[in-house]
């Protein structure tokens, strides 16, 4: 079984009036990522299972030209929705947002937990994400090995490849998940990818079950250095 993780393109934080958006679009900048990753995604000529896509907009428009590069659909997976900010930050100016988020990096263990206030806890988008994960890749065959839970896992031998177009923080708790990591409450600044990245995580046979492994992490090969963004 293979798991493509694709991050969004650069959102649109900032709006035309210098304020914040909690569900942006796409940069123009973000669109050319957008499509230079979709034509890297067809050049491979690799069969690809399913294609999904977190519901934010970002994450939607990313999926769109891979939809029509790859000649496929993607399906919404809610679950893989970022962390969700405060309401309460919706229109407000952006560079208090960002003075704001940079004040909370310095919190302790236990606070970082408990997330923004008024924002979803990583303890509930930890327990979202990686139940929303199992869930999913249960639907394909891929379920905890019954001996060691915590690390192994058993899929089919002949498993899929799936691509999931979602987030830093989405992308960086499925891949800690996955690699049977302890969890952490900054698990995107242990695994940070680029906008527009590739990761991909494969399973391999060890023992009587299959491990998780990580073969590419934030490729961005596809842009030219002046498209990276993070």
């Amino acid at each position: 079984m293979e798991l493509v993780l694709i991050r969004h393109a650069q959102p649109a934080w900032r709006t035309a009036d210098g304020t914040s958006t909690n569900d942006p679009e796409l940069t123009s900048l973000g669109q050319v990522q957008a499509d230079r990753v979709a034509k890297a995604l067809a050049a491979e000529d690799r069969p690809v299972d399913g294609l999904f896509s977190s519901t934010a907009r970002r994450a939607v428009a990313t999926a769109r030209p891979i939809e029509q590069a790859l000649g496929t659909t993607a399906t919404a997976e809610p679950w893989a929705l970022e962390i969700g900010p405060p309401d309460a930050w919706e229109g407000q100016p952006e560079d208090d947002v960002i003075r704001v988020l940079e004040s909370l990096k310095t919190r302790p263990l236990d606070e970082w937990w408990e997330g923004a206030p008024g924002s979803e806890s990583f303890r509930d988008f930890h327990t979202r994400i990686t139940s929303g994960l199992e869930d999913f890749l249960g639907r394909f065959g891929g379920r905890r090995h019954v001996d060691d839970p915590a690390r192994l896992w058993d899929v089919p031998d002949d498993g899929p490849r799936l691509m999931l177009v979602a987030h830093a923080g989405t992308n960086s708790v499925i891949t800690s998940h996955l690699l049977g990591l302890d969890p952490q409450p900054w698990e995107w600044e242990r695994f940070p990818c680029n906008h527009a990245s590739i990761t991909v995580l494969r399973s391999r046979p060890i023992a009587t079950a299959d491990m998780w492994a990580l073969e590419h992490f934030s490729d961005v090969g596809h842009l030219l250095p002046d498209l990276v963004t993070a």
